[in-house]
């Protein structure tokens, strides 16, 4: 593949090995990729076929063994440890299971980001406030994620990962847990949010939503074994 200018995410031979019982897992095999900015890309393939283990590369959840990573130009492998998780504070990462605090309410949950990195609680509520009006739950701002629906647990979610306005938004299975109908409203807001220009990269079995992507990259054994675009 050939870099360019608008590439924000580059990698380049791309190796991650685990240790299971003593013995190596090649969970990534020499991936090269290229994820220009504005893009909406869908990660399929078989479950161990190395998706979410692509996506937390991405993330900078998780370092690869070897390999260059490169985000918005900067080499991830040799930012310092401040500097890397303040990268990590600017991506934002939706999840299946929603990994909401049971204790705290649906404004809290989308603030909680916000008082990690030291912004104030007036500005935070505000923003956490807004975020969750914009995912339609502007009125239920003091409901735990018990009193909540799958579907809506997954758009409190959703505004905790947009809450430090980040470019890149990472989604490993955001419909997995939900019911057809709630699935379809979270896809439908993933995509409104893509098209307010915002690199959406989503890992997912759902091949319907997969197809709804500009690109889909279909995994295999660690390695990207089709690559298909619809511009």
């Amino acid at each position: 593949m050939t870099e360019t200018r608008e590439a924000l995410l580059c990698l380049r031979g791309i190796e991650k090995v685990h240790s299971k019982a003593g013995a190596p897992v090649r969970a990534l095999d020499g991936v090269d990729l290229d994820v220009m900015r504005g893009s909406y890309v869908a990660l399929t393939g078989a479950s161990g076929s190395g998706k979410s283990t692509l996506l937390h590369v991405l993330g900078c959840l998780d370092r690869p063994t070897a390999g260059s990573y490169r985000l918005a130009g900067d080499e991830v492998a040799v930012l310092a440890p401040d500097e890397l998780a303040r990268r990590r504070r600017t991506i934002g990462f939706v999840f299946q299971s929603f990994h909401l605090l049971a204790r705290l309410s649906a404004l809290d949950n989308v603030a909680l980001p916000l008082r990690y990195a030291g912004v104030a609680q007036r500005e935070r509520r505000e923003r956490a406030a807004a975020l969750l009006a914009r995912v339609g739950l502007g009125e239920r701002l003091s409901h735990r994620p018990g009193e909540l629906s799958g579907g809506q647990q997954q758009r409190v979610a959703i505004a905790r990962a947009l809450v430090a306005q980040p470019e890149l938004l990472l989604c490993d299975e955001p419909t997995g847990n939900l019911d057809s109908h709630a699935g379809a409203d979270i896809v439908e807001l993933l995509e409104e949010l893509w098209r307010e220009g915002r690199t959406l990269i989503v890992v997912t079995h759902d091949e319907g939503l997969a197809l709804r992507a500009q690109r889909v990259l279909r995994m295999r054994d660690g390695r990207v074994v089709e690559d298909v675009s619809r511009d």
